[in-house]
């Protein structure tokens, strides 16, 4: 069994940082929404997630979903 989180040096090189700060901004707007830091400050991302965000499984039908519960303006609109 491989490790749950991604290691130090994989967030390294994944990001191209060694700042926590840095390396959870590069995350999050790359899609990894749920990487985190932990109490201790360094960052936290879950292998599984990294997976799905890599392989298009997470957050595609999540933002659809987000649009299609706009707010209906139609009947605004002039006639």
């Amino acid at each position: 069994m491989g490790n749950a989180t991604l290691t130090e040096r994989e967030l390294i090189e994944i990001t191209g940082y060694t700042s926590p700060n840095q390396q959870l901004d590069v995350l999050h707007k790359r899609g990894f929404v749920r990487a985190f830091r932990s109490r201790k400050g360094n960052v936290i991302l879950e292998r599984p997630h990294y997976q799905a965000v890599c392989r298009g499984e997470f957050g595609s039908k999540d933002q659809s979903q987000a649009r299609s519960l706009g707010v209906n303006l139609a009947f605004m609109k002039p006639a």
